[in-house]
């Protein structure tokens, strides 16, 4: 039977929901902002009871987009129930990597894939896809960015601890304004967040927070709103050092986060800090009153210790 978990509901803007029978063991986490829903699967294999549970939860929930990351044998698995491989978070699992497979609910085809589609899938980021086109360009032109700031001094940080209560105004104040990437979600299960605020000279402020999973060495980075132009594009690229440099003290292995796919400013801050193109996932964030295609970019911050 399913198993409905509301507890942290008003505090987090995410649901988990558990279902369990002799077939099948999830745990899905949706998000009520983004209108997405990670799958959690403890037990293998492409069974339709899986796949109709999936589908059901997330229409019966108002869900837009799902998604789950798996290793790469469980690449198959997945494909053959109807996701795409979007791509991957270099790390994740310390020594080695999170395959990305999602799928937009309403283009979702109504049965499994045949077996005999399963290598087709398993490499089947579509490459010609709108959301990787549109992702190629963004960065093409946050290139060309940096190229016209190149030697451009960045301005000296301030980097403070932030209070939940001080977090949870600062996302009103960028929903407001249609500025919000985030509302600070938890990713994970069980998730601990550690936020900090981040000034410059001339008025610059930005809230940032991080997620970490110390078994595995990964961090899920996010900031709250993107720069609109060079001078908070400059700031905003410092900020991104300064946490990179507090999660390497923290002993995080690697970070990665997410950006609409057409913010080329942030993209650029992002490069700059030596992020990488990892995953295009289609239609994964809202920001504002519009729906986003995101590219999700990583970065290894040292080596893992043996």
């Amino acid at each position: 039977m399913a198993a409905r978990n509301l507890s942290s509901t008003s505090s987090s803007g995410v649901d988990e929901l558990l279902f369990r029978n002799d077939a099948v063991s999830l745990c899905l986490l949706v998000n009520r902002r983004h209108r997405t829903l990670r799958i959690i699967d403890f037990r293998a294999g492409p069974t339709p009871s899986k796949r109709n549970f999936v589908l059901s939860a997330a229409k019966r929930e108002g869900v837009e987009k799902i998604y789950t990351l798996v290793e790469r044998d469980e690449v198959p698995t997945w494909t053959r129930l109807g996701f795409v491989r979007e791509g991957s978070i270099p790390g994740f699992y310390k020594r080695s990597d999170a395959w990305i497979l999602g799928a937009v609910v309403s283009q979702m085809s109504p049965s499994l894939r045949e077996e005999g589609d399963d290598e087709q899938g398993a490499e089947g980021d579509d490459r010609g896809s709108p959301a990787v086109l549109l992702a190629e360009r963004t960065s093409a032109r946050a290139r060309r960015l940096l190229r016209e700031s190149e030697g451009r001094p960045l301005p000296a940080i301030k980097i403070a601890p932030a209070s939940a209560v001080e977090l949870r105004r600062a996302v009103a104040v960028a929903q407001r304004a249609g500025q919000a990437l985030t509302g600070f979600e938890p990713f994970g299960r069980d998730a601990v967040r550690t936020g900090y605020v981040l000034s410059a000279r001339g008025g610059f402020t930005l809230h940032a927070t991080w997620e970490m999973q110390s078994c595995f060495g990964n961090s899920f980075l996010e900031i709250l709103s993107s720069p609109r132009h060079e001078s908070e594009r400059l700031a905003t690229t410092a900020a991104i050092g300064a946490l990179c440099d507090r999660l390497v003290d923290e002993k995080a292995v690697s970070t990665f986060t997410f950006a609409p796919a057409d913010d080329q400013e942030l993209c650029a801050a992002l490069l700059a800090n030596g992020f990488r193109r990892s995953a295009v996932l289609a239609r994964h964030l809202v920001v504002g009153r519009a729906r986003k295609d995101a590219i999700l970019w990583s970065k290894k911050l040292v080596a893992p210790e043996a």
